[in-house]
């Protein structure tokens, strides 16, 4: 089962210092994998009132939900099985956050297993940043923050480029230099335009 669900690693660990930083209210972890972020969120957070952690692999969810619970007779954090943002309300958060599988991937090698999903971003390692940008507004709260993890093998200008596209503005929060590749966690703010949510 583990070998299904993405462990948690330096990715991880950056995001969740910037959860430690930024993060407040009501909080969403989309792509929790183990949940180790949510559960990081809730326990180290004082600022954040509650926490939910959501995956679309059923093997992740399951993972998270046992973290959730661990020894207590009631959940540290709730487990949603979903894709990005979809299952939720308008409004409903005031912290999200995202450590996307962001690994460019050959489209030629079809990766249909859940652990390559969690790692694989498609050809140019945007392929969930992109809708994700596209609609975490709508969940967010007036006010409300994104933390976004970003490697540099996805191209940060191009996820920058996204971000403002879709009416945020950005400023780093944390980040990391390895051998192999870059690491920044950006928090998202919507532009006084953009944050009003839509009258229909």
């Amino acid at each position: 089962m583990e070998t299904k669900v993405y462990q948690p690693a330096e990715d991880s660990g950056l995001l969740a210092a910037a959860v430690e930083a930024r993060g407040r209210g009501r909080f969403l972890e989309v792509g929790t994998g183990s949940g180790w972020v949510a559960e990081q969120a809730a326990r180290e957070v004082d600022a954040v009132t509650d926490v939910v952690a959501s995956d679309l692999s059923p093997h992740a969810c399951r993972a998270a939900r046992r973290r959730a619970l661990g020894d207590r007779g009631s959940p540290l954090f709730d487990g949603v099985r979903g894709n990005l943002v979809e299952p939720f309300a308008t409004g409903a958060f005031d912290t999200v956050a995202f450590n996307p599988p962001y690994l460019p991937t050959d489209p030629e090698n079809e990766w249909d297993d859940w652990m390559e999903q969690a790692l694989s971003g498609g050809e140019s390692g945007r392929e969930l940043v992109d809708p994700f940008l596209d609609t975490v507004g709508r969940v967010l709260a007036p006010g409300g923050v994104v933390l976004l993890l970003v490697s540099s093998l996805t191209g940060y200008d191009a996820v920058i480029d996204r971000a403002e596209a879709c009416g945020f503005a950005h400023e780093v929060v944390v980040e990391e230099s390895y051998p192999f590749e870059s690491l920044s966690v950006v928090a998202l703010t919507q532009t006084e335009s953009d944050s009003a949510p839509d009258s229909e």
